[in-house]
């Protein structure tokens, strides 16, 4: 069970004393980072097939945290900020200045829970823990995408 713990706390950071969601983005930022480090310009393939294949087994791991903690949703369960945030990057070629504008933005609309996030994150199991920060990354992604229509660049020369 020590590899489950593992993954659904993002390395443990879910354990962080305060805001362990947010310590759980700077895993998943970290984790963006050596994805482009290893991987350069094609690292956002690299990154849709980690969410591709990653939302479901993140459900299930949700399912196993709630009962490992024995509580819904508990605040150690970080992977779904690392989820979240690599959905708000999805389809973006690297760049510091998104992967930095996307951090913000996906905390941003991870704390606010817009329509229908809020709703849903009251849904039973791995469901209701992970459902709130995808759509969060959903957000957060086309908010990004406006930033960068509204700023006259494509993504590829963003700011």
């Amino acid at each position: 069970m020590w590899w489950k713990e593992l993954l659904f706390t993002a390395f443990y950071s879910g354990y962080f004393p305060k805001a362990p969601g947010t310590a759980g983005t700077v895993v998943a930022l970290t984790l963006y980072l050596v994805e482009y480090a290893v991987f350069g310009n094609v690292s956002w393939i690299v990154n849709c097939a980690v969410v591709l294949c990653g939302v479901y087994p993140a459900i299930k791991l949700g399912d196993a945290a709630e009962k490992y903690y024995g509580t819904k949703d508990p605040q150690e369960v970080v992977l779904d900020e690392v989820l979240g945030y690599w959905i708000t990057v999805l389809f973006y070629p690297f760049s510091w200045k998104i992967a930095v504008t996307a951090f913000f933005l996906f905390r941003l609309y991870d704390v606010i829970k817009p329509f229908p996030a809020r709703k849903l994150q009251d849904l039973s199991g791995g469901l209701g823990i992970m459902i709130d920060d995808y759509i969060a990354g959903i957000y957060a992604n086309l908010t990004l995408l406006l930033l960068i229509f509204l700023s006259g660049f494509t993504c590829f020369s963003f700011f």
